[in-house]
């Protein structure tokens, strides 16, 4: 089974580029916009491995949504993408998370 990575951004077709531009990893991907669709991913998916969040977001939603995911899954780590980077820094932030959160510890074993 692959592993579950919950992205979570401002703009849907923003997270569905993210997902598509990164479609060749073993990963899947589950996407949400607000407060109510990562509390259901938090509720329906527990094979969860980390959280990814765009910097699209206003700061007291994104830390809104930290404490949703902190208090219901406390064993998901969180990644909030800086804001310098700009929209065209996520599908590399994505996958430098990725990358070390997942893929390199599925390859250890």
């Amino acid at each position: 089974m692959k592993p579950v990575v919950l992205l979570i951004g401002k703009l849907p077709n923003v997270i569905g580029d993210v997902a598509r531009q990164l479609d060749h990893l073993p990963i899947q991907w589950l996407g949400a916009h607000d407060q109510a669709e990562v509390r259901h991913q938090l509720d329906t998916e527990p094979r969860i491995a980390c959280a990814i969040m765009g910097a699209g977001l206003d700061d007291t939603v994104r830390g809104e949504m930290v404490g949703i995911i902190a208090s219901r899954r406390p064993d998901i780590c969180i990644h909030l993408k800086d804001r310098t980077s700009g929209p065209e820094g996520l599908v590399p932030f994505v996958l430098r998370v990725v990358q070390h959160e997942i893929l390199e510890q599925m390859e250890r074993g």
